[in-house]
């Protein structure tokens, strides 16, 4: 974990550091409208490197959907960046299977880091229409920290909560992603790339939190077990 002003993760994840992680994400109540469904921005880095973890982010994205259709339901828009200043956001998708359509129409490209993109969209979103959660999957930063706390700090003051996922064990990188989570309330997780279950979890735990908080954690903790029952029985009795 790394949502703590300089205090960098050890060099592996571990079930540990996925439990923290989502304990930090049941302490986090996101606003709710009653009657609206959940809105969640999908950021990914799609630089060359990143072929692997797009495809296999494809193939689990559906669940995402599937787990929050009995709270109403899920919007989710996909950002992602590749190539020399390319930075590409959907429409807001209703559905898994549009969002794996598109995504298989993507293929990275080499280029650097557009984090400060990213977040700057979200910015823009989140004026227009609020949005519950912000997900990012990446493995590096190429860009100034302090220019990424600052697009953070407004994230934090519009109540939109950023769950950075990072893949591998980058020290810029982790510090950071812990920066900019702790700066918007939100939280920071690292997994490496055998571990397609752990970031499964992690992405419907964020879902589900984006579309109904933490009773329907506890709900979805009953019947789906592991890495979210975990979740909901650390939010009994808070």
């Amino acid at each position: 974990m790394a949502d703590n002003d300089g205090n960098l993760p050890s060099k592996k994840s571990s079930p540990g550091d996925v439990e923290a992680f989502l304990e930090k994400v049941a302490r986090t109540r996101p606003p709710k409208t009653p009657g609206k469904r959940g809105r969640l921005i999908f950021g990914m880095d799609a630089t060359a490197s990143r072929q692997p973890m797009w495809d296999r982010a494809a193939q689990i994205q559906g669940e995402m959907f599937s787990e929050t259709a009995a709270l109403g339901g899920l919007d989710l828009q996909l950002a992602y960046y590749r190539g020399f200043g390319e930075f590409k956001a959907s429409n807001w998708l209703g559905d898994g299977d549009k969002l794996l359509r598109l995504m298989s129409t993507v293929f990275c490209l080499a280029g650097e880091t557009q984090i400060r993109k990213l977040l700057n969209h979200a910015i823009n979103e989140t004026k227009k229409e609020k949005v519950n959660a912000l997900v990012f999957i990446g493995d590096c930063v190429e860009e100034d920290v302090d220019k990424l706390g600052a697009l953070a700090g407004e994230l934090g003051i519009l109540g939109l909560p950023v769950f950075m996922f990072q893949e591998g064990d980058d020290p810029v990188a982790t510090f950071a992603f812990g920066q900019i989570a702790k700066l918007t309330g939100g939280a920071c997780c690292r997994f490496d790339a055998t571990s397609a279950h752990v970031l499964r979890d992690l992405l419907s735990a964020v879902a589900v939190f984006a579309a109904g908080g933490r009773p329907a954690l506890e709900d979805l903790g009953s019947k789906r077990g592991g890495e979210v029952l975990k979740l909901a029985n650390m939010m009994k009795g808070k």
